[in-house]
């Protein structure tokens, strides 16, 4: 006589809660991996040049508060993914003067409700030399730990008023649809990367 064994409630449970993780883990190397292969200095300069442009193209404030700042950090593409637990990554570049000074990674971990991925690019702005220096003299820099990063968003009429922007440290996040809203950059961990 044979026996056959049948899953209860507790280990159908168990079963999809592994299927879950190992999706989990297949998306995030399946998009890491392809992602996270170094960018040359050349590749990441091109990109940050057609993020800045977008930039530009979504708030005309963008030349204006690009030209007041000490510096910027462009990163032209930031991927971020999750099931549950998420990450996201990307590479940039640090301008002063309309020059490339430096290299850097961006990446933050998360926990909570998310599914699924996308890509924004990033524009942080050091409005005074104090700012900048501070970064540029950190061994990693956390937004919002080694110093507070405010986020532009529109204002009504879809302008951004810059008379009223006094913050040392100011961000934007934008896709290819325009600047984004409800998001947040801090405890994201700045890296100087060698490139």
């Amino acid at each position: 006589m044979r026996t056959q064994l049948t899953a209860g409630p507790e280990s159908t449970a168990r079963l999809a809660i592994r299927r879950a993780l190992l999706a989990a883990l297949a998306l995030f190397v399946t998009l890491f991996w392809h992602h996270a292969s170094a960018d040359s200095a050349v590749e990441i300069d091109a990109k940050a040049n057609a993020a800045l442009e977008a930039f530009y193209a979504h708030t005309s404030a963008g030349k204006e508060l690009v030209a007041k700042a000490s510096g910027m950090l462009i990163f032209p593409e930031v991927l971020k993914a999750g099931i549950g637990i998420g990450g996201e990554y990307g590479e940039g570049v640090l301008r002063e003067d309309g020059k490339s000074q430096g290299y850097y990674n961006v990446a933050a971990a998360s926990i909570g409700f998310q599914l699924g991925a996308q890509i924004k690019s990033e524009i942080i702005l050091f409005m005074t030399p104090d700012a900048l220096a501070d970064f540029k003299a950190s061994d990693g820099w956390e937004a919002g730990v080694d110093g507070s990063v405010a986020l532009v968003t529109l204002g009504a009429g879809k302008t951004i008023d810059t008379s009223n922007i006094k913050d040392p440290i100011i961000g934007f996040v934008f896709s290819n649809k325009g600047l984004m809203y409800n998001l947040s950059i801090e405890g994201s961990k700045i890296t100087k990367i060698a490139r």
